[in-house]
């Protein structure tokens, strides 16, 4: 598989998520974003001022992130935050499950969690992070088909924030759990084009990845 540079873009939710960003940092990172067309950022809620400033009017989408990167927070806290967040100009927002539950074969509790932020964040749409470097197979399968049985718009493996994340066998998991129209978004060791390739071709529909211009560099360099 051989992507173009506009390809690769179609995919990309440009990370700005680290904690020690800079406003500056995370200002220039919402230009870049812009300039060359990445399909999204994922910012912190905190920084959706920023987003909003800059990329009010331009075709990038403006996600952020609820519960993260634990997922341990209270249910109406999760849903309170992702209402926010839109209220705030988000039209994207990855939350985090509530792992030990999904661990402990509570499936109720991970799907209720699920489907509070869903509601609450609607009109927008909501990513569902399922920290697979915690998961067996089966976990991440089942996690998968929760998330689709709660209305939200995609599966995720990862924050980033574990040590493993976007594997390939991941990907194809989660696509295999997953409804045919939810979504499956990778993220979390990506830093290659190689990975950005094997993670397309598992499955995924949209990538998260914070090395978006050293991969704009790789097919740059294969052109």
């Amino acid at each position: 598989m051989k992507l173009t540079k506009e390809q690769f873009l179609g995919y990309v939710d440009h990370s700005l998520l680290k904690p020690n960003l800079t406003l500056d940092e995370i200002r220039r990172g919402c230009e870049f974003a812009a300039e060359v067309g990445a399909k999204a950022v994922c910012i912190s809620p905190h920084r959706l001022g920023i987003a909003r400033e800059i990329l009010s009017g331009t075709p990038v989408i403006i996600g952020t992130v609820a519960a993260f990167p634990s997922g341990a927070h209270m249910t109406e806290v999760k849903a309170f935050e992702a209402r926010r967040c839109v209220e705030a100009g988000a039209s994207e927002v990855d939350m985090v499950i509530d792992v030990g539950a999904l661990l402990s074969g509570r499936d109720d509790m991970v799907r209720d969690d699920i489907r509070a932020v869903v509601e609450a964040a609607d009109p927008a749409h909501v990513k569902v992070i399922l920290e697979t470097h915690y998961l067996t197979d089966e976990q991440i399968v089942r996690g998968a088909q929760l998330v689709s049985e709660a209305g939200a718009a995609f599966v995720k493996t990862a924050t980033g924030f574990t040590p493993t994340g976007a594997t390939p066998h991941n990907v194809a998991l989660l696509r295999q759990g997953a409804a045919p129209l939810t979504k499956v978004k990778a993220a979390g060791g990506i830093s290659t084009l190689a990975d950005v390739i094997a993670v397309i071709e598992a499955g995924a529909d949209r990538i998260g990845i914070s090395r978006t211009q050293a991969i704009l560099d790789e097919i740059e360099a294969q052109s």
